[in-house]
């Protein structure tokens, strides 16, 4: 039930206006006010040397960082701002960088405590930062709030958009240990300023605030949270600016591919499970993928080569190497020479001229040159539209002159905890059409929740177009245009912390293929 206020009754004397709430008073640090401390800092940071004074610390490596803690004075105002956050609306966000979960922009939030800190961090703070600095920082307010929970995660990288200068993060956070994860891990670089290794991780604490330069070296992350009760709040924003100079971005060189491997359809029969080589099924197999671009073939290989596959990689002394950088990935791969011999066969299957020729029948892709194209559909008297190796390469010399050689590049990976892939600029620039395969073993209870599974999304847009679970002895087949970008969820803590007994793997393999026509 409404009613209308009659005038004098209570509110505003003079106007039916809201009253503006309250703004409170953030009193920060005194070594904020310092003048001492702030030409200390300021001569460190120009020298990239090591200061601390009271709760003030900057550290130059990897990359210069100031630490302040109990950055607001008081302890009830830190209090009363926690509640005011944990009272905000939170969103889920989860890509291929991240998963937490985060507030609204805070620049105009009016609560009493968050437009005092508000005022207070983009007022006398932002002045104290430029001095420290050296330049005019802008007046734009860039501000939110962000919970993390069990498993979120915010993997490496180096925090570059346009504008930003300065970093900050001001934690509010339970009594927290290393244990609990969530630390802020800055990494070391290497010639061409890209990230190595982690080589400092800052635990967060109770009303402290760390702040960096936004620069070509700045690459941190926000390991995992451990902690399944605790809750990771912060605020974190920029101080925005001229930018840092930037090097040219450097470009990996090309990925190596090569062309099929002189192998014939023996290899198919001794390896593949009878049923995907039957014309009539791999026809219906073609159908369903030239609907949906996208196929997995369950129980691919035979089960008693898919078995001696699976336990040579399990008990094998494979040597293994990580790939990274870790702002573009982080797994491990085989070295080829060190895997056991049935491993070696199960990768020259995949290489081989015959299972070239099945992609082909699988897929309608011109994978190899005894294909047929569009043309010889409409030609073919009995309709059949599959390739056979019986056919003598000299019978079709002119076709295979008209075509460009089929390649392909392929990996053994193994993933564990901590594993991803992630988009960067490089798979844009260099994307292509190609069919993607992976074959994965030591799956057997893997689960969504657990991260680890491929998602495909349209360049430049957040959509998902299609998700690949890993699943034992199941081939997954997918077609990807120049618009679509990949990459492998990170595997987060529950895949290995699983109660005793139970099935959920720790490791697991597949094989890695990009097959290009």
């Amino acid at each position: 039930m409404s009613s209308k206020r009659q005038p004098g009754q209570g509110g505003d004397s003079d106007t039916g206006k809201k009253r503006k709430k309250r703004e409170e008073v953030a009193e920060l640090s005194a070594v904020v006010d310092d003048e001492e401390v702030k030409r200390a800092v300021r001569e460190a940071w120009s020298r990239r040397e090591h200061y601390s004074h009271g709760n003030l610390e900057l550290d130059c490596h990897p990359f210069p960082h100031c630490i302040i803690q109990n950055f607001i004075s008081s302890e009830a105002f830190v209090e009363n701002l926690q509640r005011e956050l944990l009272d905000l609306s939170f969103h889920e966000k989860s890509n291929d960088l991240y998963k937490f979960r985060q507030s609204d922009d805070l620049k105009k939030r009016t609560e009493a405590h968050i437009s005092g800190l508000r005022a207070a961090v983009f007022g006398r703070f932002r002045s104290w930062i430029g001095e420290v600095l050296g330049v005019e920082l802008e007046p734009t307010v860039d501000i939110s709030c962000a919970k993390y929970h069990h498993t979120d995660v915010l993997l490496c990288h180096d925090d570059e958009l346009e504008g930003r200068r300065v970093a900050f993060i001001l934690y509010l956070v339970p009594p927290w240990q290393s244990s609990d994860g969530g630390t802020l891990d800055l990494y070391s670089t290497d010639s061409h300023f890209q990230p190595q290794s982690i080589v400092k991780s800052l635990v967060p604490s109770w009303n402290t605030l760390v702040l960096f330069e936004v620069s070509p070296v700045s690459f941190h992350q926000v390991s995992e949270v451990l902690s399944e009760d605790k809750c990771r709040l912060s605020l974190s924003g920029w101080f925005h600016g001229p930018s840092l100079e930037r090097p040219p971005r450097h470009v990996e060189p090309p990925i190596p591919r090569s062309p099929h491997l002189p192998r014939d359809e023996t290899l198919l029969l001794e390896w593949v499970n009878p049923m995907y080589l039957d014309i009539s099924y791999q026809e219906q197999i073609q159908e369903e993928f030239e609907e949906s671009s996208e196929i997995q073939l369950k129980d691919f290989l035979k089960e008693e080569k898919f078995r001696e596959v699976n336990e040579s990689l399990r008990l094998s002394q494979v040597q293994w190497t990580r790939r990274g950088p870790p702002n573009k990935r982080c797994y491990e791969v085989a070295s080829l020479e060190t895997v056991p011999p049935c491993v070696s066969a199960c990768w020259e299957l995949l290489r081989s001229e015959a299972f070239f020729l099945l992609l082909s029948n699988f897929t309608g892709l011109r994978l190899h040159y005894l294909c047929p194209n569009d043309e010889d559909d409409e030609n073919e008297d009995d309709g059949e539209a599959t390739g056979s190796l019986t056919e003598t390469p000299s019978a079709n010399k002119s076709r295979e002159k008209e075509l460009s050689t089929p390649e392909c590049f392929g990996e053994l990976r193994r993933w564990s905890h901590g594993d991803y892939t992630l988009l960067h600029d490089g798979d844009a620039a260099r994307a292509e059409y190609a069919l993607d395969l992976v074959l994965p073993f030591g799956c057997s209870g893997e689960s969504p929740e657990f991260g680890g599974f491929t998602s495909y999304i349209a360049n430049e847009e957040d959509e998902e177009l299609l998700t690949v679970y890993p699943e034992e002895n199941s081939l997954a087949l997918v077609y990807r245009d120049k618009e679509t970008l990949k990459f492998v969820k990170h595997i987060n803590h529950k895949s290995s912390s699983q109660p005793a007994g139970a099935s959920a793997c720790r490791t697991f393999y597949d094989f890695s293929f990009v097959y290009y026509e």
